[in-house]
């Protein structure tokens, strides 16, 4: 027997949410009532200098304007900082970190951008040991980077490393996919000025939480292959996977909060009701 769904929406409050945010929204809540599951909602906020207390109280209204009920509390994940900072402490013990002295604009885009942008693969490989000891001596920040290559050994390789995709990838990927994480380089799990990434963040996330299945759009179809590898590595339980199309504005583009696309509170604004919304984005009631 099927253990019994539980699924979630989990938006940065860094901008208002968009018709791409209610679609990503709906499709998970309504997977769970479908199925007799749960749907939860989580705050992902570590990114204290875009995050702002207004937008996590606008996704909750806008949410509620969608008509959908989500258990409470909330998971911030500003309030669990802890949970981050215990798993990074596991993968630095098992040798599978080194510190990286780039400097913040030159590995920012790793850590502090959207994690559906596409980054080049980068592993510079850590620095020899006389070159960091000055460096640490001199107080120079660093990144931590994960060691693909540290990775590989302990596991032997990555050749079992695979997920269950139950929607489908932009090429169509369905059913049980290959994760190759070479593509994505040494990521940056961690930085002192930006705290824990992305990947870490919602893979401790999903465990804690008890998600079975991520249900997200196909522009993070990448990010899973390098958030398999922090699972196993981790000893954290796999989830499913249901990655969907992406609502694109009339120009052919997806929609972003950085934007002036129409946000749901527009849409409120002029009088727009939550079922014509559904009815707009293909979304049965």
């Amino acid at each position: 027997m099927e253990d019994r769904l539980v699924t979630r929406f989990a938006p940065s409050p860094t901008g208002y949410l968009h018709r791409g945010h209610a679609f990503s929204a709906l499709t998970a809540h309504d997977q769970a009532q479908r199925r007799g599951g749960r749907f939860l909602v989580r705050i992902e906020d570590i990114d204290a200098t875009r995050c702002q207390p207004r937008f996590d109280a606008a996704i909750l209204e806008d949410l509620a304007w969608l008509g959908l009920d989500w258990e409470r509390p909330v998971r911030r994940q500003s309030e669990h900082l802890g949970d981050y900072q215990d798993a990074l402490a596991r993968l630095r013990d098992m040798g599978l970190l080194y510190r990286c002295f780039r400097t913040r604009a030159e590995t920012l885009a790793g850590i502090g951008a959207a994690p559906h942008v596409s980054q080049r693969a980068d592993s510079p490989g850590p620095p020899p040991p006389d070159i960091e000891a000055e460096r640490l001596a001199a107080g120079e920040p660093f990144a931590w980077r994960l060691s693909l290559s540290t990775a590989r050994r302990r596991l032997g390789d990555f050749a079992s490393l695979e997920f269950d995709e139950r929607g489908s990838g932009p090429a169509g990927e369905t059913g049980w996919i290959a994760a190759d994480p070479a593509a994505a380089g040494d990521i940056i799990v961690a930085r002192k000025d930006l705290g824990v990434s992305y990947h870490l963040a919602v893979v401790v996330d999903d465990a804690l939480q008890g998600v079975t299945e991520v249900t997200r759009g196909e522009d993070l179809f990448a990010a899973t292959a390098v958030q398999r590898l922090l699972q196993v590595l981790l000893g954290l339980p796999a989830p499913a996977y249901r990655h969907h199309r992406l609502i694109l504005r009339p120009d052919g583009k997806r929609f972003a909060k950085r934007d002036t696309a129409e946000t749901l509170r527009d849409l409120r604004g002029r009088g727009v009701t939550a079922d014509e919304l559904r009815e707009e984005l293909g979304i049965g009631g």
